[in-house]
């Protein structure tokens, strides 16, 4: 796929700006209408959408939609059912001491967003940012991921046939048209993908002070404790760790898992990886493949350490690994030392809670966190720690809450989104104080007479 060219972007850009100026955006009516526009375009290209994601990851139109296109389609209708509220004028409190002025809070467009996307989300990581710009009144500027090339151009068809192209536009390319973005001046930079890009697009942000939504990652841990339902456990954190073949930011790293039990928990994530993909994984077609030959070497040196209780199969040729189980491992085997971001998992065992505690914080602070068992103790883990988010016997399902900020702490990111969150990413709060002039109090005005009194009700 050819790269956009620099002028290109840079016309673009200059495009945007100028239709921002004409304040079109800011009108509710106006974002409203293109976020109708938008979802019509998701279900007219549904099939086109669903084939791309088949060639670029092998992924299943059932996997497709529950995971990509839903998630959208569900965004933008909490957004147009929602965006008449959230768009007007808040009224605040207003103190004794500024009676009789008004305060209210104004939510306004930033202006022209930059949005770049990764590869292993391909549609619902870009299209949902893309969400929030339109409701909250801005441009935007998107920028896919190379490595996923057929879904990055029928992102780019959807786009070029659905929104005018000084409003919505789309480039395409690698490092090199990134580096040109990330020179250009933007008024906000919707990130995701890795912590190491993350710094660079930080840093490339400072040179404007352009404020920055980073959706990063890092390792997720999973824990199982000894009083958890140990068959409700499996089944979840296998379905976690092996949709989308474990490329997916949230999914659980590594299992810490009660010595108690282990046994009999990785029996079961076994059983339930063969009901949900069968005895010959290869041949289903609801199990994804890596997305390039240099992420399969990697993972593969990943595998080189540790016991494999499971799985271990590969095949260079389909950028094949099936679902792995690791046991055995150390903390200072390579696999503990990066992201997986694929479909192994590796076990830690523990006597005491207060070890896997320890340890989770000594580490960078993670995008989730996934605990399983009772509550009272969830209760206690989760004050003890810190993550964007997770769940309480479960995997990933937070993300799918469009009531719940979604974003990480620390290495795992800074910022949210998902529903409202997405619309205030997008805007400016802008406060505004509204005093009469029918009555001027001189109580603030030097030389402060009546200084005692000031004190009184300040």
């Amino acid at each position: 796929m050819e790269d956009t060219s620099r002028n290109n972007i840079e016309n673009l850009l200059k495009e945007h700006r100028e239709f921002f100026s004409t304040h079109t955006t800011k009108n509710v009516e106006f974002r409203i209408a293109n976020l109708k526009k938008f979802k019509a375009a998701i279900l007219q290209y549904e099939k086109e959408i669903s084939d791309a994601l088949w060639i670029d990851l092998h992924k299943s139109y059932e996997e497709a939609y529950i995971t990509e296109i839903s998630i959208v389609l569900q965004e933008i209708d909490n957004h147009i059912k929602h965006l008449k509220q959230w768009a007007k004028p808040k009224r605040v409190k207003t103190p004794l001491f500024l009676l009789p002025s008004s305060s209210k809070i104004i939510y306004e467009p930033l202006g022209v967003a930059l949005i770049i996307a990764p590869w292993n989300y391909p549609f619902q990581l870009l299209m949902n940012s893309v969400v929030g710009a339109i409701s909250a009144g801005c441009c935007a500027l998107l920028k896919p991921s190379p490595d996923a090339p057929k879904i990055a151009k029928v992102m780019e068809t959807l786009v070029q046939n659905t929104f005018d192209s000084n409003y919505i536009s789309l480039v395409q390319g690698g490092r090199k048209v990134n580096e040109i973005l990330f020179e250009l001046r933007f008024d906000i930079i919707f990130f995701t993908g890795s912590p190491t890009v993350g710094k660079v697009v930080m840093k490339a942000a400072a040179e404007y002070l352009t404020p920055v939504v980073l959706e990063l990652g890092g390792k997720s841990p999973c824990i199982v404790d000894a009083n958890a339902n140990i068959n409700v456990a499996a089944k979840r954190i296998a379905w976690g760790k092996t949709i989308n073949a474990g490329q997916t930011c949230i999914a659980p790293d590594y299992l810490f898992v009660h010595h108690t039990v282990k046994e009999e928990l990785l029996t079961k994530i076994e059983a339930h990886i063969v009901k949900m993909y069968g005895s010959n994984i290869k041949e289903s077609k609801h199990f994804t493949r890596i997305v390039s030959s240099q992420a399969f070497e990697r993972l593969q040196k990943l595998m080189t350490k540790g016991t494999i209780k499971y799985g271990g199969e590969v095949d260079p040729s389909e950028k094949y690994i099936a679902p792995t189980i690791i046991d055995d491992v150390k903390p200072e085997f390579p696999i503990m030392q990066e992201e997986i971001f694929g479909p192994i998992l590796p076990i830690l065992t523990f006597d005491d809670i207060n070890e896997v505690i320890s340890y989770i914080n000594s580490n960078e602070k993670p995008l989730a966190f996934y605990y399983f068992g009772k509550n009272d103790k969830a209760k206690e883990i989760l004050a003890k720690t810190t993550s964007g988010g997770g769940c309480i016997n479960d995997t990933l399902m937070h993300i799918t809450n469009h009531n719940l900020p979604f974003g990480g702490v620390g290495n795992s990111g800074m910022g949210k989104y998902h529903g409202y969150t997405s619309f205030l990413s997008f805007s400016n709060q802008r406060t505004i104080v509204n005093t009469p002039t029918w009555l001027d109090i001189p109580l603030k005005y030097a030389p402060f007479k009546n200084f005692k009194l000031l004190k009184k009700i300040i």
